[in-house]
């Protein structure tokens, strides 16, 4: 290319040899003219960097990094470095997207000169080897905010509708990443850091309802179904950056309160989820002490307390953590670990309801 693209799609790739010629494959259909693919090997064991290389060598819109690895974040911190589009794309090397997204997103991104475009998405949740799936759509408002004031705001019905935390629904502008200097910590779910340091002073905002991106919930070796023992630590130090970020923009209302306090006790389910998990090395006792100490504290007890579920579902499901009631909490959270990893299908439609 000798001119600048519009846009630089970012894709980190590790061990998704069997998946990435669909997620390349939906980039390379795109309406949009003007993009670039950056592919990131970051350090796979698979075929899934020869196989970059041969993508690149086959389309001249692909430029290929090989780095041992370091995870995703550096991985992407590695192509904003080398990006040349007006605006960054992240995306998966497991998941795909309609054809017209890039198109549709930078023409909205353009015409109202955003720094950060918002768009729905889709959550494509395969439960068996012949590839049936659940759909979960996730809708955004069409809406320009007309000030980073309103920005700030509505952020909250935003995050509930789960549309702030992951990069993939999201054009960047470049410049701005660059002159923030924002890049991806070194940890694990680095996604909502990022977007916080992007949403910290970001002034153009915009949504558009296209459900153009489709995330691959359950590809049985992703991350997504493994034990994490430091999950509860990770979602306590969540719970710090939500509450910093609505200081720094000096946000206090009885709404703003609520929303923190019931998206710190939905996540603290999954906290509880992950213990009970079968996969979790811990005793009967030890996970009986590890619940009770998450549930017994001061702030615990407080955004339980606070918390105004949205559904029937999550309302029955706080209701043991709200009690106190160590056992009744434990049996809830094994069974649900339980339809969790033996009937994908049925888990993804209560989580979808929850």
């Amino acid at each position: 290319m000798s001119h600048s693209p519009a846009i630089s799609v970012i894709i980190p790739v590790y061990n998704v040899e069997s998946w990435l010629r669909r997620a390349v494959g939906s980039l390379q259909n795109q309406t949009c003219t003007s993009y670039e693919i950056l592919l990131v090997d970051d350090g796979s064991t698979d075929g899934s960097g020869a196989l970059c290389d041969k993508l690149a060598d086959d389309d001249v819109r692909i430029r290929v990094i090989h780095q041992e690895n370091q995870g995703a974040a550096a991985a992407r911190n590695a192509a904003i470095e080398i990006a040349r589009g007006d605006y960054l794309y992240f995306m998966d090397g497991d998941d795909w997207c309609d054809r017209t997204m890039l198109k549709d997103m930078y023409r909205v991104a353009s015409e109202h000169n955003l720094d950060l475009l918002i768009t729905g998405f889709t959550i494509d949740t395969y439960y068996d080897d012949e590839g049936k799936y659940y759909r979960e759509l996730r809708n955004a408002p069409d809406r320009i905010f007309e000030s980073q004031e309103e920005f700030r705001a509505n952020a909250c019905q935003l995050f509930d509708a789960q549309l702030l935390y992951a990069p993939w629904n999201k054009l960047y502008r470049r410049s701005y990443i660059k002159e923030k200097g924002i890049r991806f910590p070194g940890t694990f779910w680095d996604d909502l850091p990022f977007n916080l340091d992007v949403m910290r002073e970001v002034e153009r905002v915009g949504c558009i309802d296209g459900h153009y991106y489709h995330f691959l919930r359950a590809r049985a070796e992703s991350e997504n179904t493994k034990y994490r023992p430091d999950m509860y630590d990770k979602r306590e130090e969540e719970h710090r950056w939500m509450n910093e970020l609505y200081a720094y923009w000096n946000l206090d209302s009885p709404e703003i309160e609520e929303f923190l306090a019931r998206r710190y006790a939905e996540r603290l389910v999954g906290c509880i989820e992950n213990v009970t998990n079968r996969n979790c090395t811990l005793s009967k006792e030890e996970k009986r002490a590890a619940i009770k100490q998450m549930i017994s504290t001061p702030h615990a007890r407080e955004a339980l307390k606070k918390a105004r579920p949205r559904t029937k579902m999550m309302y029955l499901v706080l209701a043991p953590l709200r009690m106190g009631n160590i056992t009744l909490t434990m049996t809830e959270s094994e069974f649900i670990s339980w339809v969790r990893q033996n009937s994908t299908s049925l888990f993804a439609r209560l989580k979808a309801n929850r």
